[in-house]
């Protein structure tokens, strides 16, 4: 339940790459979970809203998600070796972290999360740089870091102890700028040369219309399409439509596609089927596809159940847990975005220092 929970925060979160073609992104999260059956220690990293790597405490080794992402290893053979050992002495740290953020708010017992995202930007065509970093214990955002002003921001008071003791660092400091402004860039800069024939494709979706009973709103779901800059919404009688209008949020598919819905309140009759359709539309895709409200095209609640059973077996493969894990940080982001608040985050910087002294 937990897992399914925290995918709801995925969800929402992933959006956040909808942005400007031209701003180019790497993301890592790394969480610190003492949830059984979880793994301990999880990092994983995002170029432009794909998944690119991996790694966590069960397997201990940084494991690559695409072919073209080893690519960054024709300039630096020891590249993942390097990764990798990071990555060992970061679980270190967010471990004391945990442990600090525990005495701080006097936790004593239950489940605890702590939560690290970082992100990296960058302009193709004016060069610009930025990034951000965010912490969060427990569900609730801790400290934040501003890459241009170099600043902390505490957002929790807890934090304050917290912030006192970077903002003194220069050491901690010089470590964060070079991350921002140097090694995350240039990283970013060689992932998108080398997966720009995967990162710019155009993957259309499938289009289906659900209802689990004759009672239930109308479901238009749409699955494999790429990339994330879609539209999803029902019209009638040729016009866009908001009222009993649900959208449903945006999910990744284990393919590195994205699946979206929309509901909509309405009683399926002749006269409805004649005025209501519902319209997807896909970034760099100058044609629409469009499916008419049609009764014998609606999946029934059977054959609901048969796709429901059909992605639980593909999800054993794709362990949900990973992206429950991601999805609270991810969430985050979003949120974070909305704000138009540029939080920084080194995730995969051994100069990590722990969150009090």
């Amino acid at each position: 339940m937990l897992a399914m929970n925290l995918l709801v925060f995925f969800v929402a979160a992933v959006q956040i790459y909808s942005v400007a073609p031209v701003i180019h992104t790497l993301n890592y999260f790394a969480t610190v979970s003492q949830v059984a059956k979880l793994p301990e220690y999880l990092l994983v990293a995002y170029v432009d809203g794909v998944q690119i790597l991996q790694f966590d405490s069960n397997h201990r080794e940084t494991k690559v998600k695409h072919d073209w992402v080893n690519k960054i290893t024709e300039d630096d053979p020891h590249f993942w070796k390097t990764e990798t050992e990071i990555s060992i002495g970061n679980e270190h740290v967010m471990k004391v972290n945990i442990e600090i953020a525990k005495k701080r708010f006097n936790q004593t017992g239950g489940v605890d999360m702590f939560q690290r995202i970082s992100c990296c930007e960058w302009d193709d065509e004016t060069g610009e740089v930025d990034g951000w970093e965010h912490y969060r214990y427990g569900g609730e955002d801790f400290i934040s870091f501003e890459a241009k002003t170099m600043t902390w921001i505490a957002t929790h008071p807890q934090a304050f102890i917290t912030k006192l003791k970077w903002d003194q660092s220069d050491g901690y400091k010089e470590a964060q700028k070079n991350f921002f402004t140097e090694v995350c860039p240039s990283d970013l800069k060689k992932h998108v040369s080398n997966g720009r024939d995967f990162l710019t494709r155009t993957e259309l979706p499938k289009v289906s219309l659900l209802q689990k009973t004759p009672s239930s709103p109308v479901t238009c779901h749409a699955t494999g399409f790429y990339p994330i800059t879609s539209s999803l919404f029902w019209r009638k009688n040729g016009e866009e439509i908001h009222e009993d209008v649900e959208m449903g949020e945006t999910l990744p598919n284990h393919d590195g596609t994205f699946q979206t819905s929309v509901d909509l309140k309405v009683e399926v009759t002749p006269a409805a089927e004649r005025e209501y359709e519902c319209v997807f539309q896909l970034a760099g895709v100058s044609e629409d596809i469009v499916i008419k409200l049609d009764a014998g095209s609606i999946l029934s609640n059977a054959r609901i159940q048969e796709e429901q059973d059909r992605k639980k077996a593909v999800a054993i493969a794709v362990p949900l847990v990973v992206l429950a894990l991601v999805a609270v940080v991810m969430f985050l982001a979003k949120r974070l975005k909305s704000k138009q608040a540029k939080y920084s985050q080194a995730p995969v910087s051994t100069d990590s220092e722990p969150v009090s002294g």
